[in-house]
């Protein structure tokens, strides 16, 4: 993976903690009262028609005090994000059992003692193995046994409510009031059981993806036609991660090592097209989005509380932004909600924490409880200058604000003629020193640290001092034209031969320090340097305090991803109001 280095252990001891999701306060302890765990091993059989394979899965059943056939409980299904296992979810599944629930956390596919392989939550593998489990916890039998070789097998549940229907209008001999609950990996696994298992009634997904595609390879120019760029550090943290979970568990699952190690098939060869070449072949990018929600959205009717961190460079607030979209277009029953911690840090306030936890608290116990308790409204953002979530009866929230570029200025009048020139650097090169997003982020390098372009390698316009706050919430836009005569020579042979740069907002404090707004970049890869282009950054919610300036940089080469291939001069000349970059403010 080129210039990515990370031991296999690192990355584990990473990935597990920037999956991490929030859990209401007050949890109980490992022998909290008002509940007994059992440790479980499920029989499952995955996979598409003439590829199905029987894996092994472990988990925890959490029942409540007092549940049994007369005094039913409802249930609450979770797995772990990326790296972890079904121990993550303790501090949850102790909690919301000691309230009534009966919860049952399980390590996903690939992970955690489970067996076969990782495949990304692809809902033939992830979804039906989450779909046998909820026949489980509907009383089914012959999934549950107490041994991991399937021989003692464990009574049906007789303690869960059923539900007459499924969300499909069918009645079901095995159909549980069941939501489910988890983070990153283990957010994308409830699209996945919901799309095949119309029996789950409610979801609450947090960090997690909207487009795999675009999580591994964005091209914020929105271009469909054209590959976006490489994300480096993820994508080698993530192979050694899932290598070497495989490597832990392969005397129980030998099978999983085979071909690319503890990966379906695609993952390796894509990972190293994507490393080399800096982009995601056709194929492989089918692939990532057919695990993806976005490939499947139509059969999601259910409702849905989105939960989306604001410091994530891995799936950032566009994800969400684009599910919302989605289901509410459908008329799907969703509330989104923007927490300050994801996988790059961020720390919220107690009142941040608690504020959250309530809306999920309330989720469930209105939607699996039939509790009258409000689900809260349906756009809601963490404030990290106040410490407090802010509302609202939708998303979008903010009022469009043009700064045009002129000459190095951002202004929003009297625009001047001016140029800027840069060169990209070569052979996919970085010309930023900055923050590693697996590791550097976890150290909050991007709010602490500036990221520092190289000379040469960048053009930057900057605005005056502001002379009151701006509250800036949603997705900064870019519209620019550049000049690359020699792309333009090049990018008809493809991708390889196409501009690739990368837009960032910063806030300039006032000493001058210009710090890149929680380490969120946008890549572009240009198919036509003779048509402007419309970049949409990354979501924000962010105050530009009094005396601080709004930047702009639009660099070559960055940290964390493969740049372009070939050093190409760029020159971008400002003087008209075709060159804007438009802030949603609030």
């Amino acid at each position: 993976m080129g210039r990515t280095a990370f031991s296999a252990v690192t990355a584990a001891a990473v990935l597990t903690l920037s999956s991490t999701v929030v859990v209401a306060t007050g949890a109980a302890g490992a022998a909290g009262p008002g509940y007994s765990t059992r440790s479980l091993h499920f029989a499952v059989t995955v996979g598409p028609t003439g590829n199905r394979r029987q894996c092994d899965v472990v988990g925890d059943l959490y029942t409540p005090d007092g549940a049994s056939a007369q005094q039913r409980v409802p249930a609450i299904l979770t797995t772990n994000g990326f790296g972890g296992s079904a121990a993550d979810q303790a501090p949850f599944a102790q909690r919301y059992a000691a309230q009534g629930y009966a919860v049952l956390s399980y390590s996903g596919l690939g992970f955690g003692g489970s067996g076969c392989k990782i495949t990304l939550d692809d809902p033939d593998y992830d979804g039906a193995a989450g779909s046998q489990l909820v026949s489980f916890l509907g009383g089914a039998p012959g999934i549950a046994f107490t041994d991991a070789a399937h021989t003692d097998p464990v009574a049906p549940l007789d303690y869960i409510v059923h539900d007459a229907r499924d969300h499909r209008g069918h009645a079901q001999p095995h159909d549980p009031r069941v939501g489910m609950w988890g983070g990153s990996y283990g957010g994308q696994i409830q699209f996945a059981v919901a799309a095949v298992d119309p029996r789950v009634d409610v979801l609450n997904p947090q960090i997690t993806w909207h487009d795999l595609s675009y999580s591994l390879a964005p091209n914020n120019a929105g271009d469909a036609s054209t590959p976006g760029t490489t994300k480096l550090t993820w994508a080698g943290a993530f192979s050694a991660i899932g290598i070497f979970d495989g490597a832990q568990y392969a005397q129980q699952d030998p099978q999983r090592l085979v071909g690319c190690p503890n990966f379906a098939d695609f993952v390796c060869p894509a990972l190293v097209a994507g490393g080399t070449t800096g982009y995601l072949r056709p194929d492989d990018a089918a692939q990532l989005r057919h695990a993806s929600v976005a490939s499947y959205l139509p059969r999601i009717t259910i409702p849905v509380l989105l939960d989306q961190g604001e410091v994530d460079t891995l799936f950032n607030l566009n994800e969400s932004i684009a599910t919302y979209r989605a289901l509410r277009a459908q008329h799907t029953p969703v509330a989104l909600l923007w927490r300050y911690n994801g996988h790059s840090g961020g720390t919220p306030s107690a009142a941040g924490a608690d504020y959250e936890a309530s809306r999920i608290q309330a989720w469930f116990d209105h939607y699996l409880k039939g509790s009258s308790v409000g689900t809260g409204p349906a756009f809601a953002y963490y404030q990290d200058w106040t410490g407090t979530s802010a509302t609202a009866s939708g998303y979008p929230v903010g009022t469009p604000r043009s700064l045009y570029l002129s000459g190095n200025a951002l202004v929003t009048s009297g625009i001047k003629a001016g140029s800027q020139s840069f060169t990209t650097p070569p052979a996919r090169a970085p010309s930023t020193l900055g923050n590693l997003d697996v590791i550097g982020a976890k150290a909050d390098v991007p709010l602490d640290n500036p990221d520092v372009n190289a000379p040469g390698t960048f053009a930057s316009w900057t605005g005056a001092p502001l002379t009151a706050p701006l509250t800036v919430v949603g997705t900064p836009t870019l519209e620019v034209t550049v000049s690359a005569p020699t792309a333009a020579l090049s990018q008809g042979g493809g991708p390889a031969g196409q501009l690739v740069l990368f837009a960032k907002l910063y806030d300039v404090g006032t000493d001058g320090t210009a710090h890149l707004i929680n380490g969120l970049v946008a890549p572009v890869r240009i198919a036509d340097v003779s048509s402007s282009v419309h970049v949409t950054l990354p979501g924000i919610a962010h105050r530009f305090d009094t005396g601080h300036r709004i930047a702009l940089y639009l660099a070559g080469g960055d940290t964390n991803y493969r740049g372009g291939q070939l050093a190409t001069p760029v020159t971008v000349s400002t003087g008209s109001t075709g060159q804007v970059l438009t802030l949603p403010v609030r």
